[in-house]
């Protein structure tokens, strides 16, 4: 059978969405709502005329379920509770999920993440149509502020490239932004360059937590970030080669912003970190302290994960700004294993006891809500 990255084109835009170090860290095989999808486009989720619930609507851009557009899908569930089931399909499109919109399930009806993509290309410099820029919020493909959402086997991505748009300086080019509290990915792909997945709450004195269980992330530059209280479980994030950079660092997997009074940042736990580019060319992590909150203090715990040869291990941790030294913040892993983990310098890689790591849990981050336990 030909492997995924076969089946889509060998361009710059095509390798981002084939990307093979995704297919390889989902173990995914060609599923029998593949084979059937003619028949039924929509697999297990029902269809129009079968629906799950009342609320539940069917999304297809051939037109066989309620709406061809994710974003004509979310406009129309108003109010709490609605599923949407997407059939296979690349949805090049900008969606957005207000905050009235709570309790929300996307589920890709293949049960395979490569299967359904929603995908646009805006980057933080790109113009406007009404003039200005996008900025780095207004880039995002996907943009989830309310509460209780949860996503299946879907990949978000961001497909904006340097090298197509050598004139802007702006690369954040971000594939999903995630503000809602109590969301939960699974089996998900978020796939871009710099800022891909940025796992943010709908304002500072707000704690947002988020669940990410069996996703692949990839990218360079800061491509997990934000201020969310997030787990990450049985995750594979993966670093990309760059031809616009002669030498390292390349970039850095986290950057964390957690506000100073919240006590939980990013946690990643179970998980791997490999890499397209040299051994040591990537950063572990580096600090976010952004103007708009000078008394974050960002927050990330790195344990039992394996983290491969692409990160530097003599010195994982960098500063964004020397104004906040990452000494300063609020770094530690636990028992990771790989090449990437090793301790040459010990004051380079501070590290929890057992008895600090008991707190270091998916319970102890997201508290009542157990988002490992839904089943779809």
């Amino acid at each position: 059978m030909p492997s995924h990255h076969d089946r889509l084109p060998v361009s710059r835009r095509g390798f981002l969405l084939a990307s093979t170090g995704a297919a390889a860290a989902l173990a995914l095989t060609s599923s029998p709502a593949r084979a059937a999808g003619a028949r039924r486009p929509f697999g297990r989720f029902g269809s129009p005329s079968a629906r799950l619930t009342p609320q539940t609507l069917y999304v297809d851009p051939q037109g066989r379920g309620d709406h061809t557009t994710v974003k004509d899908a979310v406009t129309a569930a108003t109010g709490s509770g609605w599923t949407l089931v997407l059939a296979p399909g690349t949805y090049r499109e900008t969606v957005a999920v207000d905050a009235t919109r709570t309790e929300a399930t996307w589920i890709g009806a293949s049960e395979d993440p490569r299967d359904v993509v929603i995908v646009y290309d805006n980057a933080a410099g790109t113009p406007k149509p009404g003039g200005g820029t996008y900025g780095t919020t207004g880039s995002a493909t996907t943009t989830v502020q309310a509460d209780g959402f949860t996503a299946r086997w879907i990949t978000f991505a961001n497909d904006w490239l340097r090298a197509d748009h050598p004139g802007i300086t702006g690369t954040q080019a971000v594939a999903i932004k995630v503000q809602g509290d109590r969301s939960a990915f699974h089996h998900c792909r978020f796939l871009g360059h710099q800022d891909t997945l940025y796992a943010d709450s709908i304002a500072l004195t707000s704690f947002a937590r988020q669940y990410f269980a069996h996703c692949y992330a990839e990218g360079d530059v800061d491509f997990v970030f934000g201020r969310a209280t997030a787990v990450y479980e049985h995750c594979h994030f993966r670093t990309l080669n760059r031809t616009d950079l002669a030498a390292a660092p390349y970039g850095f997997v986290f950057a964390p912003s957690t506000a100073g009074a919240n006590p939980l940042g990013h946690l990643v736990t179970r998980s791997r970190v490999s890499s397209e580019a040299p051994d040591a060319y990537y950063k572990l992590a580096r600090p976010w302290v952004p103007s708009s909150d000078t008394t974050a203090k960002p927050s990330l715990t790195v344990r039992d994960t394996w983290l491969g040869p692409g990160i530097d291990a003599l010195a994982p941790y960098t500063n964004m700004s020397d104004a906040f030294p990452w000494q300063n913040q609020r770094f530690a892993e636990y028992r990771n294993t790989g090449p990437g983990a090793r301790i040459t310098v010990p004051e380079n890689r501070p590290q929890l006891t057992p008895v600090q790591a008991e707190s270091a849990t998916r319970e102890a981050y997201l508290g009542d809500w157990r988002p490992w336990k839904e089943t779809c």
